[in-house]
């Protein structure tokens, strides 16, 4: 009787504690609530006010959560390593990539040996996050019913993934599961997938006084992302956060943006930042040893238990981890283990992305780009003192230039190892340039100014690779003669329907033809409709239709093939046959017209007809229908030089295309002694079907008809559609 008595009063204090804990929880959410206003203006984007920049934190994760908590959370799960909760088996090994990187323990440990000022921000972000939670109990959370301040450190860079969504989950996956090499075939079709995709990247452009209207610098920030990958906001704090522009959903900092004074955009680099390390490592009495130089090293063992979802039941499988001091064993090349290193610094990576908003001129920015952690993408500027810049890339390891880290390299030799990081006056920078513009379109920096260009020479290979694409060729042929720029001739630019990539490939695809046209009398029609083509897409064109789908065949091709040297997609489309047999351009020529009278009962298609915009949902998986209702595009993928990239990376099935990537957040800025700035989104701001603000944009975006950013509180205020404090009801 006593010990169920005793049994009785320690649960009746457990239960007491924890009905505290979540009474004093509570309070403190409801008393930082107080302190934050959020205003939803015309097109339902947060303006959230702060007192401090906690306060801003709070309610700008609040806000999110009531635009996309869908993908709130999913970001955290995936970050997190706990994806196979819900999406079963065939995840496992994403979560444990995310696990031999940081474990949950090493989460926390930075967490808490973080300065207190980010310490706050981080107590923040999940507070702001559990309030909505508690406030919404009919949002039913698929994962994550409470969120923890140690989250953020898994994901500490603005673009998901980063880095560490370069580390295959397949080689993972035969590595632990068998302790083998992924098959040669498997690896091939790796290889073709990717030189398939849709590409990623983005656009930066950066324009000084000298060439604007009115004497102010102005930035394009054009990233491409997947759609609705981002939302946008405006954050204010008393204690000088100001900052605007698209915020990663479930970050605490805007990624790509502006403040009142300076702008950033980011655009994913060629750097190299990571690098694959190749142990040598042998077995004495049952202990794991890595040769380095002339010692014995202990490999680092461990156990990572990850959960799983089969069926209705939660199971777990405990997978081993092995690490040296390069880092996690993730693979194996050629009989050896492989460790991947990569910049793992989270505490300092969340400071820099949170740093670089509040900065106020050239001078700050410089100082913040110091701590050296933004490692997967390089950084275009601009300001309101007039000035522009181009940082290419930011982290990168010092390394001995007699090996070649494109390749692994042999880890049990010390000299491969990093020998610290270059300082950013060693790395690729660019500061105002004397023709007045610089760009960045994921290619080559040495082509980012023209003449005035950083010079190859002056940097080892690994910092860059030297490799233009029909973007960069696009935006430099664009401002190399241009002047007297406004926010909406920038605009223009960043939509010019010009497509450098066909200008090199159909002019080789009509002369085939006129020198073969006998074997195929059928394509005359379609290549007349080339003849007259200008290189320029629109909704209206038949000619890009074909083009698209040509295209699309030839790269098809080159993947297809096998060559020791396969030629870059701008080699190839300049020099279509000297690597395609002339029968078999006219043979995929012939396949595309083909296609499309099966698909369509005819060739003749206008391309807005086919390249279409749909959302039918919330899903971050969008599911198309070409029965149901979409708008016509007349942009086109990136690939082709479109800088208004759109794209797609799945079809779902369906005869049309449909976008999946691209423009998604797009802005213009002017910087003076006013910021002024326009933008768009891709659909809305908003994940819910039933808000206005789901599909707003979708014809703005389509038409190029950005909206007016409201920056300024009497601007916000005039525009406003509706005022509240978290967990007020709407």
């Amino acid at each position: 009787m006593k010990r169920i008595i005793c049994l009785l009063s320690c649960i009746l204090i457990v239960a007491c504690k924890t009905e505290n804990r979540n009474d004093t929880e509570l309070e403190r959410w409801e008393a930082q609530a107080t302190n934050v206003e959020i205003i939803r203006d015309n097109f339902g984007v947060p303006h959230i006010y702060g007192k401090t920049d906690a306060d801003a934190v709070f309610g700008l994760l609040y806000a999110q959560c009531e635009d996309d908590f869908n993908r709130v959370e999913q970001n955290y799960i995936w970050a997190t390593g706990r994806l196979a909760e819900i999406e079963g088996k065939d995840a496992l090994y994403s979560d444990l990539r995310a696990k031999l990187f940081m474990t949950e323990e090493e989460a926390k440990a930075n967490y808490e040996n973080s300065p207190e000022w980010l310490k706050k921000l981080c107590d923040a972000f999940a507070d702001g996050i559990n309030y909505y939670l508690h406030t919404h109990p009919e949002v039913q959370p698929r994962l994550l019913t409470h969120f923890e301040p140690w989250m953020p450190m898994y994901f500490s860079e603005g673009s998901i993934g980063g880095d560490i969504e370069r580390i295959s989950t397949s080689k993972i996956k035969a590595f632990y599961e068998s302790g083998m090499q992924i098959p040669e075939s498997e690896e091939l079709q790796i290889k073709k997938e990717k030189e398939m995709a849709e590409p990623q990247g983005s656009n930066g452009i950066a324009i000084s006084g000298k060439l604007t209207k009115s004497g102010n610098a102005m930035l394009l920030i054009n990233p491409h992302t997947s759609f609705y990958f981002r939302g946008e906001v405006h954050v204010v704090s008393e204690e000088g956060l100001n900052a605007y522009g698209a915020v990663t959903w479930g970050q605490f900092f805007v990624y790509q943006g502006f403040n009142e004074k300076t702008g950033w955009m980011h655009t994913s680099t060629y750097t190299d930042v990571m690098d694959e390390f190749k142990e040598s490592i042998v077995k004495i009495d049952d202990n794991l040893l890595y040769q380095y130089g002339e010692e014995l090293r202990s490999v680092k063992e461990s156990g990572i238990t990850l959960k799983y979802k089969e069926g209705d039941a939660i199971k777990e499988k405990t997978f081993p981890a092995y690490h040296t001091h390069h880092g996690p064993i993730t693979h194996m090349v050629a009989g050896q283990w492989t460790a991947s290193a990569m910049m793992w610094q989270p505490v300092k990576a969340l400071e820099q992305s949170y740093i670089r908003t509040k900065q106020d001129g050239y001078k700050g920015f410089r100082e913040m780009m110091d701590i050296r952690t933004n490692s997967s993408n390089n950084t275009v500027y601009a300001d309101a003192e007039g000035n522009i810049a181009y940082f290419h890339g930011n982290f990168v390891p010092k390394r001995d230039t007699r090996f070649n880290y494109s390749r692994p390299v042999d880890g049990s030799n010390p000299k491969t190892d990093w020998q610290g990081l270059h300082t950013v006056d060693e790395n690729i920078l660019l500061l105002n340039p004397e023709n007045g513009w610089l760009q960045n379109c994921n290619s080559t920096p040495f082509t980012a100014a023209m003449e005035f260009s950083p010079k190859k020479e002056n940097y080892p290979d690994y910092m860059s690779i030297d490799r233009e694409n029909f973007r960069g060729v696009h935006a430099i042929n664009l401002l190399k003669d241009k002047k007297d720029f406004t926010l909406d001739s920038l605009i223009d630019l960043a939509h010019d329907p010009y497509l450098p990539a066909f200008e090199k490939l159909i002019p080789a695809l009509i002369k085939t033809y006129d020198e073969q046209q006998e074997k195929h009398p059928g394509l005359g029609e379609a290549i007349d409709v080339f003849r007259k083509w200008d290189f320029k897409t629109s909704k209206e064109s038949k000619a890009m239709t074909l083009a698209h789908y040509f295209g699309t065949e030839v790269l098809n091709w080159r993947s297809s093939v096998m060559m020791e040297n396969k030629p870059t997609q701008m080699e190839l489309f300049d020099q279509l046959k000297k690597y395609v047999p002339k029968e078999e351009i006219l043979n995929l020529f012939d396949s595309v017209i083909s296609g499309l009278e099966k698909d369509f009962g005819t060739w003749e298609m206008p391309w807005g007809e086919v390249n279409r915009y749909q959302r039918i949902n919330g899903a971050i998986r969008q599911p198309f229908d070409d029965a149901k209702p979409s708008i016509p595009i007349g942009f086109a993928s990136g690939r082709w030089g479109a800088l208004a990239a759109y794209g797609a990376r799945y079809t779902n099935n369906t005869k049309k295309i449909y976008g999946t990537r691209g423009n998604s957040f797009v802005a213009v800025v002017e910087f003076g002694e006013k910021v002024k700035a326009k933008s768009i989104l891709a659909g809305g701001q908003s994940g819910d079907p039933n808000s206005p603000h789901f599909n707003d944009q979708a014809q703005r975006y389509a038409d190029m008809q950005f909206k007016e950013v409201s920056f300024y509180k009497a601007d916000v205020l005039k525009n406003s559609k509706e005022t509240y404090k978290p967990g007020e009801k709407r």
